[in-house]
């Protein structure tokens, strides 16, 4: 069962004047890359097969976000940026739940990264804050999210935030032919 989630606080800006959120455009693509590059690095690096870890680089990265800022597949994708004066510090992209057993109301944390040198400024709980507005104004009810189901600090902070595990778990293996599991969160988007 999911929990409510209902979130407080000015989604667009914080309290603290240099830090926003706002939604993204194609130039951000480079920063998005750069910033995926270095969390993933930083927090999956025993997870990412040696081969896949080679190949984040920014300008690749950067690539695929360029097309999903400039072309979503549907209106209710959308990424959004966290910034810190004009640099973009993290992001969140969101989209339609894809599970089979979610709702058509249903939207997707797909992404939620910060920069590991910019981490635990309030980001992340800005990003979440305003990809839970979008889905709103998108019409979700409710919003889920996979997590490694090694990343405790990241489930951590979706809990905290009034996310539940829901206990749903995939598992896959990668090219190295090591086992990754995933772990489910899941929260209902509580009318403000």
């Amino acid at each position: 069962m999911a929990a409510d989630f209902v979130e407080t606080g000015d989604v667009l800006g914080g309290s603290v004047a240099d830090a926003s959120v706002r939604l993204s455009s194609a130039p951000d693509a480079e920063a998005i890359g750069a910033v995926q590059a270095r969390c993933w690095r930083s927090q999956y690096a025993e997870l990412l097969p040696g081969a896949a870890l080679a190949g984040l680089t920014p300008a690749v990265l950067a690539q695929s976000w360029r097309e999903a800022i400039v072309r979503p597949p549907t209106p209710r994708h959308r990424v959004l940026v966290a910034c810190s004066g004009t640099t973009v510090v993290g992001f969140v992209a969101i989209s339609p739940a894809s599970d089979p057993d979610t709702g058509p109301a249903d939207g997707e944390l797909a992404a939620l990264l910060v920069d590991p040198a910019h981490q635990r400024s309030g980001h992340g709980s800005r990003l979440l804050s305003a990809a839970v507005d979008a889905l709103r104004a998108n019409g979700s009810t409710g919003v889920v999210t996979w997590v490694p189901a090694a990343d405790q600090p990241r489930q951590a902070f979706l809990v905290s935030a009034g996310m539940v595990l829901d206990g749903a778990r995939r598992s896959y293996r990668d090219e190295d032919g090591r086992e990754v599991t995933e772990v489910r969160l899941t929260a209902a988007l509580a009318e403000r």
